[in-house]
C-alpha cells in the first residue's frame, strides 16, 4: 500500500465543480492500493499516518502527531501511486490492485480511521477529483507499507 502524506493548513477535493470533502489544518492522503495489499496492510498504513509525528511542539521541532494535534485527515483514491516506473517512459500498473480491491480497502481505511476518532473526509473513490492545498512547509513523506 502506498501513501503519500502532506501536512497541509488546509485542503479540499471537488468532483464536478462540488466540494465533496474539505479539512482545515491536518494530513492529505493521497491512498495507493497494490495487488498485495490486505486489511492488515491497511491497518499498519493507518498507524503509521495518524501517529507520524510530522507538526511542529513549542519549541518548534517536529515531534507531533496528527491524533496529538486532534488535526483533521483528508483520504483520496490515488491509483497511480500504484504505478512502476522504473523502466521506459510510461508508467505499468501491473501491480495496482483491482478497483474492487482498491474501493474496499479504501472504504477499510477510511471507517478504521474514523472508528479510532479521527475527523476524517474524503475523496469520491475512482471519480475525477480536483484536489487543491495548502500545503504547510512544505511537508511531505512517501510511505510503502506491505
Amino acid at each position: 500500500m502506498q501513501g503519500l502524506i502532506q501536512r497541509v493548513s488546509e485542503a479540499k477535493v471537488e468532483v464536478e465543480g462540488e466540494v465533496v470533502g474539505q479539512i482545515r489544518q491536518g494530513i492529505l492522503l493521497l491512498l495507493g492500493v497494490e495487488k498485495s495489499d490486505t486489511e492488515q496492510t491497511a491497518d499498519k498504513l493507518l498507524h503509521k499516518v495518524s501517529n507520524y509525528r510530522i507538526f511542529t511542539d513549542d519549541k518548534g521541532k517536529m515531534n507531533l502527531s496528527l491524533k496529538d494535534i486532534e488535526g483533521e485527515l483528508l483520504v483520496v483514491s490515488q491509483f497511480t501511486l500504484a504505478a512502476d516506473t522504473k523502466k521506459g517512459m510510461r508508467p505499468s500498473f501491473s501491480s495496482a490492485g483491482t478497483p474492487e480491491q482498491a474501493n474496499t480497502l479504501y472504504q477499510y481505511f477510511v471507517a478504521q480511521a474514523k472508528a479510532g476518532g479521527l475527523k476524517v473526509a474524503t475523496g469520491q473513490f475512482a471519480a475525477d477529483m480536483k484536489v487543491s492545498l495548502l500545503n504547510d512547509g512544505p511537508v511531505t513523506f512517501n510511505f510503502s507499507v506491505e
